[in-house]
């Protein structure tokens, strides 16, 4: 028993890391192949929503796992608090990113008439937009070392 609930904490966290560094590559591919940037966006929008769903449900599943581990004493108590504390971190910062920033940039591109490139950098809803992208950025950064924590926090239980 203790084998399979370590190798499903291990699953749920290669699918969501792996979702992670994977992320950038799909970003990078979209905007580096369709010359319209309001499209690439588009589909990078989609893809987030998706890597942040399917993170939530992972990082939900990870800390139940642990602390069912903890029970069946399938890991240190240290791995099991630091690991879940680590996942709630990352659940909270994809939570965030979920249903806070991206739809403040969502406003913002549809106030500017749907497309943000449309509006010169200087106008107040690209600035806002702008920002907001960093933030994002560095929050899935925040989300990406949280998950590197966690990858080498279960590896030294081993």
């Amino acid at each position: 028993m203790k084998s399979v609930l370590r190798t499903l904490v291990w699953l749920a966290l290669v699918v969501w890391f792996g979702g992670l560094l994977f992320f950038p590559i799909t970003a990078w591919a979209a905007f580096s192949t369709i010359a319209d940037t309001h499209q690439a966006g588009t589909i990078v929008a989609k893809c987030l929503g998706v890597l942040h769903h399917e993170g939530l449900f992972a990082g939900c599943l990870i800390v139940v796992l642990l602390a069912l581990g903890s029970w069946l004493k399938a890991f240190r108590m240290s791995t099991v608090t630091i690991g879940i504390v680590v996942a709630l971190l990352m659940i909270g910062c994809t939570a965030w990113s979920q249903y806070s920033i991206i739809p403040r940039m969502e406003r913002d591109r549809i106030a500017a008439g749907g497309a943000i490139d449309g509006v010169p950098k200087t106008d107040p809803r690209h600035v806002d937009f702008d920002r907001l992208h960093n933030v994002s950025t560095d929050v899935e950064e925040a989300v990406m070392l949280g998950g590197l924590v966690l990858v080498i926090l279960l590896a030294r239980d081993f």
